[in-house]
């Protein structure tokens, strides 16, 4: 099939490439190049980087839905269009013009999940799984009638940034045979419940801010959801201490939420319920490391964690 891809972020790169070997890929649409570093060097978006790669003609509208380009996409003449991660609304012009429709890849299993962010989320409320959706694209956000799923189950340990490597390479897989259903006819349509979704919105960097006073479970899963971006933190004798990785430790708590409690080898932090046994940290200024070398190193001064 003729297939036009629109795409952005390295989440996105695995479903253009399977995509690619199969069919017949006419042109990449993605967001326009950024700064970034201290140079305010331009950088490629990393699916600018693969469609440059394959041979792939790419394209950068300031806005999708401009007449200019839509007219750019009718001369494409897509059989479908493929969405993973664009990061712009497509109109109802767009979403009718390809003769099978716009095809989303979620990363969640919808309805459950819709929004910016399932995959952090779904860590940090602690899911048993998760997995990618591939669904016909609608005017509402992500409310089109799904057509694939493709279940995980988390690990133990998850973080946000091992749940999106999974989820990436399942999309990439998923998509392949959503679109063999497409080409063949089989496709059938689920509508979605909208009395059982939830919206996962927006990571900031905010939310990373630790509350004691909320259960070291809670803690844990947050910890876990934002690593690697943009990572749960607090304070520790003023400066901004981030917490990488941490155990829960199911014991009656008598300290203050917060009371830092350590020896030579551990340091804990009393919570809402149970301890946050810390084990990976990064003072501000400093590399990130394991709490036993932190120890040797850094003499701490507070009492309790956010002073």
């Amino acid at each position: 099939m003729r297939v036009v891809f629109m795409g952005t972020p390295d989440f996105s790169v695995p479903a253009l490439e399977k995509i690619a070997e199969k069919h017949e890929v006419t042109g990449v649409v993605t967001q326009q190049d950024r700064p970034k570093g201290r140079g305010h060097k331009m950088q490629f978006t990393p699916v600018k980087e693969k469609a440059i790669e394959l041979g792939i003609p790419v394209f950068q509208p300031e806005k999708v839905k401009n007449p200019e380009f839509v007219d750019i996409l009718r001369e494409m003449n897509p059989d479908v269009i493929v969405v993973i991660a664009f990061g712009q609304i497509l109109s109802k012009e767009i979403l009718d013009l390809p003769k099978h429709g716009c095809i989303n890849v979620h990363a969640s299993l919808l309805p459950k999940y819709r929004g910016a962010a399932p995959i952090q989320w779904a860590v940090i409320d602690g899911e048993e799984y998760s997995g990618v959706t591939t669904m016909y694209m609608a005017e509402g956000l992500d409310t089109g009638d799904m057509i694939d799923k493709k279940i995980i189950k988390l690990d133990e340990k998850e973080t946000g940034g091992s749940l999106f490597d999974k989820l990436s390479i399942e999309g990439g897989a998923l998509i392949l045979e959503t679109l063999e259903k497409l080409e063949n006819n089989t496709v059938k349509r689920i509508p979605q419940n909208d009395d059982e979704s939830t919206y996962a919105g927006k990571i900031t960097k905010e939310l990373g801010q630790i509350d004691f006073y909320k259960s070291a479970t809670e803690i844990e899963r947050l910890i876990r959801g934002l690593n690697p971006w943009p990572s749960a933190y607090t304070h520790l004798d003023g400066k901004v201490l981030k917490i990488w990785a941490a155990d829960v430790i199911e014991q009656e708590v008598k300290e203050e939420p917060g009371t830092i409690c350590k020896n030579n080898k551990s340091l804990r932090a009393a919570t809402g319920k149970g301890y946050l046994d810390i084990k990976e940290l990064q003072l501000e200024g400093k590399k990130r490391m394991d709490v036993a070398s932190f120890l040797n190193g850094y003499q701490i001064d507070a009492v309790k964690f956010g002073e």
